[in-house]
């Protein structure tokens, strides 16, 4: 189809200050400080956010999309969205001189779909409270997880590829990619579907149940995997894409020598069982690790973890051999996080993103607080992700102090690191 003049122009403008900031050489030393952690080689701790409340974030029209056609609007909010971080949080943010798209790919699901009230504070807002009606409760209901089927449609692609190409292609390359690695976290689906407090009840009360329902569901994502292999759908991710629930995942050790087709053994994994936060080390292991080790078995480095406390599991987490990065949230004892890791793994520290949502900011005590954590973690190999953040009680401002600050405690701090 032709698109709008006016269309077409908007996205040639974001295209081409996108393909501006890419050229700018600070993203190659950027991309090289994020290998030196993600390869535990000396270096300072790396900086990124994510998980933004966007809806918060406009300031004089930055954000307000002026497209009309959705897949145009669609393209203008993702570059809309960069160019404004760049210019106002970037921290170690890296902008890529390539616009990836990706490949139509249909999936038919692993066959239950949430059944789920959902209760609202912010009407603008994405973050909401769920309240999960139970559709797993016997053996019988596991037939309803079913195995996902994965189809490519190379026509629907093309007309993508072809699409961007004619609105921007000459002033910013288009690469179109399948997946460049999955979000692998079979408890919160599980969770969603069996409810939460029936779910960790039956680990105790029903444990076979809760072993066939995660053995089930394990094959379903391996199936799903084998597909977007055998298929050629798999992308590489050892690049300026996120990695589990931390930063980049520049390395040199991804993918294999001399590989032809990518496989999951050329791209990082993850896993995460966040709902195990108040379970034992040992229950962790049999309930959900020794699933989760079958699929994270498959890659080439690992990510683990997101919200739930580990510094009380590094152990269990140890018996992963290809784990490189472990998620340290908000929640654990800092100090034994760095005892328990030392410089086996890289610390992806998760500050509490709660300072931004306080009556009155304070970006002193950012500092101080970043100040304290970097002198504990002094040494170590360590990245720095602020995520899951709800809200700046709609004064944008205060994120872009906090990437400031942030950014320059790390390199204030760089000398410990080295």
């Amino acid at each position: 189809m032709a698109d709008s003049i006016h269309d077409r122009d908007v996205l040639r403008r974001l295209a081409a200050e996108w393909a501006e900031v890419a050229a700018l050489p600070i993203h190659q030393e950027t991309a090289e400080g994020w290998r030196h952690v993600n390869d535990l080689e000396p270096g300072r701790p790396m900086v990124w956010i994510n998980e933004i409340p966007w809806h918060e974030m406009n300031m004089d029209d930055e954000l307000t999309l002026q497209c009309q056609d959705p897949f145009c609007r669609a393209h203008e909010e993702r570059m809309r969205r960069t160019l404004y971080q760049w210019r106002h949080l970037p921290a170690d943010m890296i902008v890529e001189p390539v616009y990836r798209a990706g490949l139509v790919i249909h999936d038919s699901g692993l066959g239950i779909d949430e059944d789920v009230d959902i209760a609202r504070t912010d009407g603008a807002s994405d973050v909401v409270s769920r309240h999960f009606h139970p559709q797993i409760s016997c053996e019988a209901d596991l037939a309803k997880i079913k195995t996902p089927v994965v189809q490519h449609d190379p026509e629907a692609s093309a007309a993508v590829r072809e699409r961007l190409d004619g609105l921007f292609g000459d002033l910013l390359p288009v690469e179109m990619q399948g997946a460049p690695g999955f979000w692998f976290a079979p408890w919160d689906e599980l969770i969603r579907w069996w409810g939460v407090e029936a779910a960790m009840t039956d680990l105790v009360d029903r444990p076979e149940l809760v072993h066939q329902a995660m053995d089930r569901l394990v094959n379903a994502y391996l199936a799903r995997l084998d597909q977007y292999e055998d298929q050629g759908l798999l992308a590489r991710n050892d690049n300026a894409t996120r990695i589990g629930s931390g930063g980049y995942g520049h390395t040199r050790a991804l993918p294999r020598p001399a590989v032809g087709r990518l496989a999951p053994p050329d791209l990082w994994g993850c896993a995460t069982a966040q709902i195990f936060s108040d379970v034992s080390p040992r229950m962790h292991e049999k309930f959900a690790l020794h699933y989760e080790r079958r699929w994270l078995d498959r890659f080439g480095l690992t990510y683990y973890g997101c919200c739930e406390p580990l510094d009380r599991k590094v152990t269990m987490l140890s018996q992963v051999p290809n784990l490189r990065k472990i998620s340290m949230s908000p929640w654990v004892d800092l100090e034994r996080a760095v005892e328990a890791v030392g410089g086996r793994y890289v610390i992806s520290r998760k500050p509490n993103p709660a300072i931004l949502a306080s009556e009155r900011w304070d970006a002193s005590r950012v500092r101080q607080e970043l100040d304290q954590e970097l002198s504990i973690m002094a040494g170590c190999h360590v990245e720095i992700i602020l995520k899951d953040i709800s809200t700046v009680r709609y004064r944008p401002q205060r994120l872009w102090e906090w990437a400031r600050v942030a950014h320059e405690a790390v390199q204030d701090a760089a000398a410990r690191y080295a």
